[in-house]
């Protein structure tokens, strides 16, 4: 596996991941929830609702479990404490894939760390405002491409936000069976920590 080009969905936060006119049983966290890229066989997918416009807000961070000494080299867990912060990522590519060719995503444009975006925000916004605009092919969202993104704009990425502006047979409901997200994760200072931590403990 290259190690530069991993799925970062094992880093989600999972309570910061949503998206803006789904429908209410197909929702967006049906299909990352595990932090693992939605099977084929899996029944659950992410579909539009009052139209085929998608926003979709994708927060990353990890949780790591702080040890405390107590006697002499012996440490336990005493409180695992788990602390939602965002870790930077930097994003190399981006997966989308459908079941359902006509309702695959079609024309979308990305966003980086922007929490509190909205469809206004989006909707009639220039294309230079966006991070990257991607025209999907059929081929794309049916195979589940990597779609190659410009890596120099996604170096210290908290949040992607993905404005599925249309799809590919004009309908309107847009269907996404799977998502990933590749790249590596941005060691930070608590990630470093944490790795002596480890190595003392051993």
């Amino acid at each position: 596996m290259n190690r530069d080009n991993i799925s970062l969905l094992e880093h989600l936060d999972i309570s910061q991941v949503n998206c803006l006119n789904e429908q209410q049983q197909h929702d967006l966290k049906s299909i990352v929830a595990s932090r693992k890229i939605n099977p084929p066989e899996s029944s659950a997918y992410l579909a539009s609702d009052a139209d085929e416009q998608l926003l979709v807000n994708i927060c990353v961070g990890v949780a790591f479990a702080c040890a405390t000494r107590i006697i002499s080299d012996i440490f336990i867990l005493r409180h695992v404490m788990y602390h939602q912060f965002n870790q930077a990522v930097r994003i190399r590519t981006l997966v989308i894939k459908t079941k359902e060719e006509e309702k695959g995503p079609k024309n979308i444009k990305l966003r980086i760390n922007n929490p509190s975006i909205s469809f206004s925000d989006v909707e009639d916004a220039a294309d230079n405002t966006f991070s990257q605009v991607v025209k999907l092919s059929r081929e794309d969202v049916t195979e589940g491409r990597p779609i190659p993104l410009r890596f120099v704009r996604f170096q210290s990425v908290s949040s992607l936000h993905i404005f599925v502006e249309s799809n590919q047979g004009g309908g309107d409901q847009t269907r996404i069976d799977a998502i990933d997200v590749m790249g590596i994760p941005v060691e930070t200072r608590a990630t470093k920590d944490l790795s002596g931590l480890k190595e003392e403990e051993h």
